[in-house]
């Protein structure tokens, strides 16, 4: 339960994050009292942020440690990183990977947003890649989220302030999402800028 979203815009993505964790339906964690509450780590020129199981950010964290090679940059790229990983996950990490018995795949159990100098990309349970091109939220509060984003996405305003409001939208009216947020902002890199 989260809000946490991605802004392209201009030469700037940013990528926020609510700080809230919530054990099943009658308690939070909010900020003041997590030593750990900043839900967007760095790995590399990356950063990262999950949506799931408050695990999946150590898991994560330790399985693209373990992994030797891995390339962030793409979808392609990221697609068989994260291809590479889902075994990491079920031996080292315990990873239960079953979801519907209907699902063509199984699960890595997890939603990622990505957002580096090449981009924004989100990672689906089945290793479903996707490229945002303008702004992307995955989380409880996500609806709230790209609502206020798409609202005032053509006004003047940067990536990083764009995000800001999506963060604060998810947390004003979702019960699983909560102030304060974490704000990291990267310059898209020559070749992504001129695709933009």
């Amino acid at each position: 339960m989260t809000t946490i979203v991605a802004v392209r815009k201009g030469n700037q993505i940013a990528i926020a994050a609510d700080s809230q964790t919530t054990f099943g339906d009658d308690q939070k964690l909010l900020a003041p009292y997590d030593c750990f509450h900043d839900k967007i780590f760095q790995h590399g020129d990356s950063y990262l942020a999950v949506s799931g199981s408050a695990a999946h950010d150590l898991v994560l964290k330790g399985a693209l440690a373990d992994l030797k090679k891995k390339d962030l940059s793409s979808r392609q790229g990221i697609f068989e990183t994260f291809r590479k990983l889902h075994p990491k996950l079920k031996d080292a990490f315990y990873l239960r990977p079953e979801e519907d018995e209907e699902d063509p795949y199984e699960s890595s159990q997890m939603m990622v947003v990505i957002a580096n100098r090449h981009g924004i990309f989100g990672v689906y349970p089945m290793r479903e890649i996707y490229e945002f091109s303008r702004v992307w939220a995955i989380g409880s509060g996500r609806k709230f989220a790209m609502g206020a984003m798409y609202a005032v996405y053509d006004q003047d305003l940067t990536a990083k302030e764009i995000a800001e409001i999506g963060v604060r939208a998810g947390c004003e009216f979702d019960v699983s999402s909560s102030l304060p947020m974490t704000v990291y902002t990267v310059e898209l890199a020559a070749a992504a800028a001129k695709e933009a």
